[in-house]
């Protein structure tokens, strides 16, 4: 069966079709619901929630653009969405940060370790990190999606940047000592 089809028959609420539709989709939705969890059972948390309002709001995608971003677009905010609920971005200071942090010598840095490291930041700055590197939208769209201002989003992704930074330092400085 074409995506067409499965797309169609999901709009009809065909469970065998929404059966499909989400093993087709749910280890890439997984991944992107990963990203912006805490831990695998807020990501399978997410997962799910995302899933419900995809397929409660499945007969809205008109077949334009992409069906796997239009997937990704909720699986997103679905997890952005439990952040605003719990209120996390209320406290957020707006001084802007514009300063660029860049880690020297570490090319052999593995992704599963800077996606660890990534997990391991304060909320606010995991989000915003995760939305302007890993998924390319723009400070203004993240004010959007976060409702903060343009400010503490690029400066949450500078304090962001600088936390990694001094973990992967910290990381590599230990390493070096118990190497000697």
């Amino acid at each position: 069966m074409s995506l067409d089809q499965l797309i169609h028959k999901c709009k009809r609420n065909n469970l065998k079709a929404q059966s499909e539709l989400y093993t087709l989709f749910s280890s890439k939705l997984y991944s992107v619901c990963l990203k912006y969890s805490r831990n695998t059972a807020e990501a399978q948390d997410n997962l799910q929630d995302a899933f419900l309002t995809i397929f409660s709001k499945i007969s809205q995608y008109n077949n334009t653009g992409s069906f796997e971003g239009w997937l990704k677009r909720i699986a997103i905010n679905t997890a952005l969405q439990r952040y605003r609920e719990k209120g996390i971005f209320d406290i957020i200071n707006d001084d802007i940060v514009d300063e660029t942090i860049e880690v020297n010598d570490h090319e052999d840095i593995s992704l599963d370790y800077l996606l660890k490291l990534i997990q391991t930041l304060p909320n606010r700055y995991r989000l915003v990190f995760n939305l302007y590197v890993l998924d390319g939208f723009s400070h203004k769209d993240i004010s959007e999606m976060l409702k903060i201002s343009i400010g503490t989003s690029k400066s949450n992704l500078a304090r962001a940047r600088k936390i990694l930074q001094e973990k992967i330092e910290k990381d590599n400085s230990n390493l070096e000592s118990h190497s000697v």
